[in-house]
Protein backbone atom coordinates (compact mmCIF):
# COMPACT_ATOMS: atom_id res chain seq x y z
CA UNK A 1 0.00 0.00 0.00
CA UNK A 2 1.09 3.75 -0.78
CA UNK A 3 2.66 5.64 2.36
CA UNK A 4 2.18 9.15 2.20
CA UNK A 5 3.67 11.98 4.74
CA UNK A 6 3.20 15.47 5.68
CA UNK A 7 6.29 17.25 5.02
CA UNK A 8 7.15 20.49 7.28
CA UNK A 9 10.33 22.30 8.07
CA UNK A 10 13.10 21.28 10.09
CA UNK A 11 13.48 24.22 12.53
CA UNK A 12 16.41 22.42 14.64
CA UNK A 13 18.27 22.31 10.93
CA UNK A 14 17.30 25.55 10.15
CA UNK A 15 18.66 27.35 13.23
CA UNK A 16 21.63 25.46 13.04
CA UNK A 17 22.47 26.98 9.78
CA UNK A 18 21.27 30.36 10.40
CA UNK A 19 19.92 31.42 7.35
CA UNK A 20 16.71 32.92 6.77
CA UNK A 21 14.75 33.89 3.14
CA UNK A 22 11.71 37.00 3.10
CA UNK A 23 8.99 37.32 0.54
CA UNK A 24 5.72 37.79 -1.33
CA UNK A 25 4.20 37.66 -4.59
CA UNK A 26 4.03 40.29 -7.17
CA UNK A 27 0.46 39.28 -8.58
CA UNK A 28 -2.59 37.80 -6.56
CA UNK A 29 -5.92 37.39 -6.46
CA UNK A 30 -8.14 39.61 -3.78
CA UNK A 31 -9.32 38.16 -0.58
CA UNK A 32 -12.81 37.90 -0.62
CA UNK A 33 -15.06 40.55 1.50
CA UNK A 34 -18.44 39.25 2.59
CA UNK A 35 -19.52 36.45 0.73
CA UNK A 36 -22.84 36.58 -0.23
CA UNK A 37 -24.35 33.33 1.44
CA UNK A 38 -21.43 32.66 4.07
CA UNK A 39 -20.89 36.15 5.14
CA UNK A 40 -16.60 35.38 5.42
CA UNK A 41 -13.99 37.93 4.71
CA UNK A 42 -11.29 35.67 4.20
CA UNK A 43 -8.40 35.07 1.59
CA UNK A 44 -6.70 31.24 1.50
CA UNK A 45 -3.09 29.89 1.83
CA UNK A 46 -0.79 27.68 0.15
CA UNK A 47 -2.35 28.08 -3.53
CA UNK A 48 0.54 29.49 -5.59
CA UNK A 49 1.36 29.21 -9.03
CA UNK A 50 5.18 30.41 -9.26
CA UNK A 51 5.20 29.83 -13.02
CA UNK A 52 2.40 31.67 -14.18
CA UNK A 53 3.72 35.11 -16.10
CA UNK A 54 1.46 37.45 -15.69
CA UNK A 55 3.20 40.33 -17.40
CA UNK A 56 1.18 40.63 -20.80
CA UNK A 57 -1.96 41.04 -18.33
CA UNK A 58 -3.28 44.66 -19.59
CA UNK A 59 -4.91 44.45 -16.12
CA UNK A 60 -2.28 43.09 -14.00
CA UNK A 61 -1.37 46.36 -11.76
CA UNK A 62 -5.37 45.03 -10.54
CA UNK A 63 -3.44 42.16 -8.76
CA UNK A 64 -0.50 43.50 -7.52
CA UNK A 65 -2.35 45.54 -3.97
CA UNK A 66 -3.58 42.83 -1.57
CA UNK A 67 -7.57 43.80 -0.14
CA UNK A 68 -10.79 42.27 -0.57
CA UNK A 69 -13.18 42.70 -2.95
CA UNK A 70 -16.81 41.89 -3.53
CA UNK A 71 -16.97 38.26 -5.06
CA UNK A 72 -18.32 40.03 -8.54
CA UNK A 73 -14.95 41.87 -8.48
CA UNK A 74 -13.21 38.95 -7.64
CA UNK A 75 -14.81 36.63 -10.32
CA UNK A 76 -13.86 39.60 -12.80
CA UNK A 77 -10.03 39.44 -11.90
CA UNK A 78 -10.86 35.22 -11.28
CA UNK A 79 -11.64 34.74 -14.80
CA UNK A 80 -9.09 37.07 -16.10
CA UNK A 81 -5.82 35.44 -15.10
CA UNK A 82 -7.72 31.86 -15.60
CA UNK A 83 -6.20 31.69 -19.11
CA UNK A 84 -2.51 32.11 -17.97
CA UNK A 85 -3.22 29.13 -15.29
CA UNK A 86 -3.38 25.27 -15.76
CA UNK A 87 -6.79 23.55 -16.44
CA UNK A 88 -9.29 22.78 -13.40
CA UNK A 89 -6.97 24.86 -11.21
CA UNK A 90 -8.53 25.93 -8.16
CA UNK A 91 -8.49 29.98 -7.46
CA UNK A 92 -9.31 30.80 -4.30
CA UNK A 93 -9.48 34.13 -2.81
CA UNK A 94 -5.72 34.92 -2.13
CA UNK A 95 -4.11 32.67 -4.95
CA UNK A 96 -0.49 33.83 -5.75
CA UNK A 97 1.00 34.18 -9.13
CA UNK A 98 4.11 34.42 -10.20
CA UNK A 99 7.89 34.07 -8.73
CA UNK A 100 8.51 34.95 -5.48
CA UNK A 101 10.40 37.67 -4.98
CA UNK A 102 12.61 38.88 -1.89
CA UNK A 103 15.48 38.61 0.36
CA UNK A 104 17.23 36.29 1.95
CA UNK A 105 20.91 35.92 3.86
CA UNK A 106 23.12 33.33 5.51
CA UNK A 107 23.31 29.72 5.20
CA UNK A 108 20.03 27.32 4.10
CA UNK A 109 19.40 23.70 4.02
CA UNK A 110 18.56 21.88 1.05
CA UNK A 111 15.04 23.14 1.45
CA UNK A 112 13.92 26.47 2.96
CA UNK A 113 10.87 27.64 3.96
CA UNK A 114 8.90 30.80 3.84
CA UNK A 115 6.27 30.58 5.73
CA UNK A 116 4.16 27.84 2.82
CA UNK A 117 6.28 28.64 -0.02
CA UNK A 118 9.22 25.38 -0.28
CA UNK A 119 12.19 26.37 -1.69
CA UNK A 120 15.26 24.11 -2.88
CA UNK A 121 18.67 24.72 -4.09
CA UNK A 122 18.67 24.25 -8.03
CA UNK A 123 21.37 21.46 -7.35
CA UNK A 124 19.06 19.66 -4.79
CA UNK A 125 16.21 19.78 -7.15
CA UNK A 126 18.49 18.29 -9.69
CA UNK A 127 19.42 15.36 -7.78
CA UNK A 128 15.92 14.83 -6.85
CA UNK A 129 15.06 14.63 -10.57
CA UNK A 130 17.83 12.48 -11.56
CA UNK A 131 16.14 10.20 -9.18
CA UNK A 132 13.14 9.82 -11.57
CA UNK A 133 10.47 11.23 -8.90
CA UNK A 134 7.14 12.35 -10.73
CA UNK A 135 5.97 15.76 -11.14
CA UNK A 136 8.64 17.96 -9.53
CA UNK A 137 8.74 21.18 -11.20
CA UNK A 138 10.43 23.89 -10.13
CA UNK A 139 11.07 27.46 -10.68
CA UNK A 140 13.70 30.56 -9.67
CA UNK A 141 13.10 32.71 -7.24
CA UNK A 142 13.58 36.21 -7.47
CA UNK A 143 15.66 36.51 -4.37
CA UNK A 144 18.62 38.90 -3.47
CA UNK A 145 21.11 37.77 -1.04
CA UNK A 146 23.57 40.56 -0.01
CA UNK A 147 26.61 38.29 0.23
CA UNK A 148 29.20 36.01 -1.92
CA UNK A 149 28.13 33.18 -3.72
CA UNK A 150 24.44 33.46 -2.99
CA UNK A 151 22.41 30.32 -3.03
CA UNK A 152 20.37 29.03 -6.26
CA UNK A 153 17.08 28.58 -4.72
CA UNK A 154 13.84 27.15 -7.05
CA UNK A 155 10.47 27.53 -6.13
CA UNK A 156 8.91 23.69 -5.79
CA UNK A 157 5.20 23.90 -7.36
CA UNK A 158 3.59 21.28 -5.31
CA UNK A 159 -0.43 21.28 -6.95
CA UNK A 160 -3.40 20.92 -4.35
CA UNK A 161 -4.81 17.32 -4.69
CA UNK A 162 -6.27 14.91 -3.18
CA UNK A 163 -8.54 15.53 0.60
CA UNK A 164 -8.09 15.65 4.18
CA UNK A 165 -10.75 12.41 5.03
CA UNK A 166 -14.56 13.66 7.06
CA UNK A 167 -13.42 11.58 10.08
CA UNK A 168 -10.77 13.92 11.35
CA UNK A 169 -12.90 16.66 11.43
CA UNK A 170 -15.56 17.28 13.92
CA UNK A 171 -18.64 15.31 13.84
CA UNK A 172 -21.06 18.19 12.54
CA UNK A 173 -19.00 20.14 10.83
CA UNK A 174 -20.59 22.51 8.38
CA UNK A 175 -19.78 21.51 4.67
CA UNK A 176 -17.66 23.80 2.53
CA UNK A 177 -19.95 27.07 1.29
CA UNK A 178 -21.44 26.33 -1.86
CA UNK A 179 -20.42 29.89 -3.02
CA UNK A 180 -16.95 30.55 -1.94
CA UNK A 181 -15.73 27.23 -1.13
CA UNK A 182 -14.83 28.25 2.23
CA UNK A 183 -13.77 25.37 5.04
CA UNK A 184 -14.64 27.20 7.70
CA UNK A 185 -12.59 24.50 10.19
CA UNK A 186 -8.91 24.77 11.68
CA UNK A 187 -6.02 22.37 10.51
CA UNK A 188 -7.12 18.80 12.81
CA UNK A 189 -4.14 17.83 15.14
CA UNK A 190 -4.78 14.22 13.40
CA UNK A 191 -4.94 14.55 9.74
CA UNK A 192 -6.12 11.64 8.17
CA UNK A 193 -6.19 11.76 4.44
CA UNK A 194 -9.12 10.33 2.34
CA UNK A 195 -7.01 7.39 0.12
CA UNK A 196 -9.61 7.48 -3.11
CA UNK A 197 -8.65 11.42 -3.43
CA UNK A 198 -4.82 10.84 -3.46
CA UNK A 199 -2.90 11.31 -6.82
CA UNK A 200 -0.96 8.54 -8.15
CA UNK A 201 1.61 10.20 -10.73
CA UNK A 202 3.00 12.83 -8.36
CA UNK A 203 5.03 12.48 -5.74
CA UNK A 204 4.91 16.25 -4.09
CA UNK A 205 1.61 17.53 -3.98
CA UNK A 206 -1.00 19.85 -1.35
CA UNK A 207 -3.94 18.84 0.13
CA UNK A 208 -7.01 20.58 -1.71
CA UNK A 209 -9.13 21.26 1.09
CA UNK A 210 -6.02 22.01 3.40
CA UNK A 211 -3.19 23.88 1.00
CA UNK A 212 -0.79 24.76 3.97
CA UNK A 213 -0.38 20.76 3.90
CA UNK A 214 2.50 19.79 1.98
CA UNK A 215 2.46 16.03 1.01
CA UNK A 216 5.00 13.44 0.04
CA UNK A 217 5.35 9.69 -0.91
CA UNK A 218 7.43 7.31 0.38
CA UNK A 219 9.21 7.56 -3.23
CA UNK A 220 10.01 11.89 -2.03
CA UNK A 221 11.28 11.00 1.54
CA UNK A 222 13.32 8.18 0.34
CA UNK A 223 14.95 10.27 -2.19
CA UNK A 224 15.66 12.96 0.35
CA UNK A 225 16.77 10.90 2.76
CA UNK A 226 19.18 8.83 0.37
CA UNK A 227 20.63 12.03 -1.15
CA UNK A 228 21.44 13.32 2.48
CA UNK A 229 19.18 16.76 1.83
CA UNK A 230 18.00 18.49 5.41
CA UNK A 231 15.51 21.18 6.17
CA UNK A 232 12.66 18.73 6.33
CA UNK A 233 10.64 16.68 8.31
CA UNK A 234 8.17 13.89 7.55
CA UNK A 235 5.43 12.64 9.27
CA UNK A 236 3.28 9.55 7.77
CA UNK A 237 -0.46 10.13 7.79
CA UNK A 238 -2.90 7.30 7.60
CA UNK A 239 -5.05 6.83 4.74
CA UNK A 240 -9.35 5.91 5.08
Amino acid sequence: MARFFWVDEDNAVVRRHGGEVHGGRKWKLPGLLRCPTCDATWSGSGHFFPGVDLSSLPERRELERARPEPLPELDRLRALVRPFTPSGAALPPGTGFGPLEGTGFGKLPAFAWVVEVLLVHQQALEMLQAEGLRGLQGFPAELRFRQKNPPALVELQAPPLGRLHPDCFPPSHPPPCPTCGRLGLRRPDEPILEAASLPTDIDLFRVGNFATMVIGTSRFKEAVEQLGLDGLTFRELPLR
